[in-house]
């Protein structure tokens, strides 16, 4: 049931990324082209997703149990380390030279857009090479 319920969510996430547009690279860059023809459409998909983003947490956070009856795990992490500051940093140098994000890609990926299989496999290689890292550090 888990599984569906991800597989649903993930499904409902990628029909609103094509709704929006946000599958499209120039949605992106034209995002952050703040000196030239600035589009602020991602900023109010963005908004949105914060909106309803901070009321799901507000009613997690009170909650034991999810909605399917699994124990609720929310991140009790609420400072800043290098690690997190590093990783946005080159999480926003990646989005803005190729106008991906994760989720985007994946959608984009799945209709086939090479530039967006380029994006993903690079990215899957990325999370490789940080899981090997990580494991030498321990």
């Amino acid at each position: 049931m888990l599984n569906l319920n991800a597989f649903l969510v993930g499904l409902l996430f990628g029909l609103g990324l094509i709704i929006s547009g946000m599958t499209d690279p120039s949605k992106v860059i034209g995002f952050l082209d703040l000196a030239g023809a600035w589009d602020p459409s991602l900023a109010f998909v963005m908004g949105g997703a914060v909106l309803i983003g901070a009321a799901a947490f507000t009613v997690a956070k009170k909650r034991k149990r999810s909605l399917l009856g699994a124990p609720m795990q929310l991140s009790s992490v609420t400072g800043l380390d290098k690690g997190l500051l590093i990783g946005s940093l080159v999480f926003g140098i990646g989005w803005g030279l190729s106008g991906f994000c994760p989720g985007p890609a994946v959608v984009s990926a799945a209709a086939g857009q090479p530039k967006a299989l380029i994006f993903v496999a690079s990215m899957l290689a990325g999370m490789v090479l940080y899981s090997i890292i990580e494991r030498r550090g321990e």
